[in-house]
């Protein structure tokens, strides 16, 4: 194979959200960067998460202050940079008399308020759910309950963003990319890249090169980087359920189990209810992962327990599971396991490289800003932290001017219903009205494939996000898999098998 002939600062193994969150950092202060994702973008774990941005309440039982301090700080720098795909939310948390007693709840909500420096998001208040709408969905003999903020989040679609901003900012992002091979050479690397459609490969050679593949870190560690070491990331299952809608209101529950893990009951995409999650350790391709019967019967048990509505198997309408990469501690259950992250930087032959294992949606961007830390240490550099202070494509709005940004669109676009409306600030943000553009009449906007998704709109993902498959569009740019029957996606499996000459 001849020499390299491209040559970047960085190349990033994996396009996650620590992967995109990383290679947006470094285009930011001036890196040339290269991202390579064997799949799509947030294909693995990070379009499989509860969809929240959390301070992670139950992390205070295992004394990890500073991961806690750190999350919910993060919930406010989120929040203010992404506040179309990132929104509040409360949570509701009943109080029962076999868990948790209430002075602990109480105590742990009352360190959950002050921890994070909370200047947006409301506090902390008892319920009386005699009184409260939150209790008639709830089984008789729950009385009292507190109510917390925490956020939610599309997980897939905060990745995507990082990667469109990354990629206005210089970087090279390559989906369908596998890194095959890396070696150091003279100081630097040379990795192989394989185009997962066409088979063909390249060279290219990187001053630093960063493994942030998640629950294929070893994997990639091992096989890619010739590292045979024993594994550093403790590969653990999360399953969840989402059914037709539980209850009215638009906040969330967070109960607790008999075994002392936590379930949530959130509101999802308008008509449902979204259910997890579960704990279990796994082995084998992550990409394989699947739920099991008995994680299935924990969710609809815990479910039970608390809800008036009894679920069986006939209300799930849909169960994905993904598989976390969790630092490997030693620890004994799943559950006890830290959520913290760990970075390593090392050098082979002179060639500097960074190791990631664990971490969580909520961090990634602190977890981005440390890494800037150790390729600045390794490069020579000498750059400043900008993420928290610029939004990300779309959302250049205040959070608290949703509903405005809403009205916007729908006044400028008044053939769209509102369910289209919200579903496209929420997606898109300020950028909703550059998608739709001169359009006057909804043929305008070419095929209608079902759930409001239009012609336009899959040739702006095809064009500006990466998306090749009705897979990425339907379940990771958006949720509208949940909506669209067999038929409709049929007719957008044809029309982008189709459209390449005319997207």
């Amino acid at each position: 194979m001849p020499p390299a002939s491209e040559t970047y600062d960085i190349a990033v193994i994996g396009g996650g959200i620590n992967g995109a969150g990383i290679a947006r950092d470094a285009a930011g202060r001036g890196y040339t960067v290269l991202l390579g994702e064997k799949g799509d973008l947030a294909q693995g774990t990070s379009s499989g998460s509860t969809k929240l941005i959390h301070g992670g309440l139950r992390y205070l039982e295992h004394y990890e202050f500073r991961l806690v301090r750190e999350a919910l700080a993060e919930r406010e720098v989120l929040l203010g940079i992404a506040p179309h795909v990132v929104r509040p939310l409360r949570f509701v948390l009943p109080v029962t008399a076999d868990t948790r007693p209430a002075w602990v709840l109480r105590a742990g909500l009352f360190l959950y308020d002050h921890l994070g420096g909370r200047r947006r998001l409301a506090g902390t208040r008892s319920l009386d759910l005699a009184q409260d709408e939150a209790g008639p969905p709830l089984k008789p003999g729950f009385s009292r309950a507190f109510e917390y903020s925490d956020c939610w989040v599309d997980d897939a679609r905060l990745v995507v963003l990082n990667a469109m901003d990354a990629a206005r900012r210089g970087t090279r992002i390559e989906t369908g990319t596998r890194f095959t091979a890396a070696r150091p050479e003279g100081g630097r690397w040379i990795a192989r890249l394989e185009d997962m459609a066409s088979g063909q490969s390249r060279e290219i050679a990187a001053r630093l090169l960063v493994n942030a593949a998640g629950p294929w870190a070893d994997q990639v560690q091992q096989a890619v980087i010739g590292d045979n070491r024993a594994g550093s990331v403790r590969l653990v299952q999360g399953s969840h359920l989402v059914v037709n809608r539980l209850f009215a209101h638009e906040r969330s529950y967070i109960f607790q189990n008999d075994d002392g893990r936590v379930l949530f009951a959130i509101p999802y995409e308008e008509d449902f209810t979204l259910i997890g999650t579960t704990e279990v350790d796994f082995s084998g391709d992550p990409g394989s992962a699947s739920i099991s019967a008995a994680e299935t019967d924990y969710m609809l048990a815990a479910a039970n327990r608390y809800f008036r509505r009894q679920l069986t198997r006939s209300d799930i309408q849909l169960a994905y599971s993904a598989v976390r990469p969790l630092v490997d501690g030693g620890a004994g259950p799943a559950q006890a396991e830290s959520r913290d992250y760990a970075i390593r930087l090392e050098k082979r032959a002179g060639a500097p490289l960074v190791a990631i294992a664990g971490g969580k949606i909520t961090t990634y961007r602190r977890l981005a800003e440390s890494v800037l830390e150790r390729v600045d240490e390794a490069l020579g550099g000498n750059s400043r932290s900008w993420t928290a202070r610029e939004s990300l494509p779309g959302g250049n709005f205040e959070a608290q001017s949703m509903v405005n940004e809403i009205g916007r669109l729908a006044s400028r676009y008044p053939f769209l219903t509102q369910a289209d409306c919200r579903r496209l600030v929420r997606s898109y943000g300020t950028l909703a009205a550059e998608i739709l553009g001169d359009a006057r009449r909804k043929t305008d906007l070419g095929q209608d494939f079902g759930g409001g998704l239009s012609e336009r709109e899959v040739c702006h993902l095809r064009a500006n996000e990466w998306a090749r498959t009705a897979d990425d569009i339907l379940w990771r740019r958006s949720k509208l898999g949940l909506r669209l029957g067999p038929a409709e996606m049929e007719r957008l499996e044809d029309f982008l098998a189709s459209s390449a000459a005319t997207c």
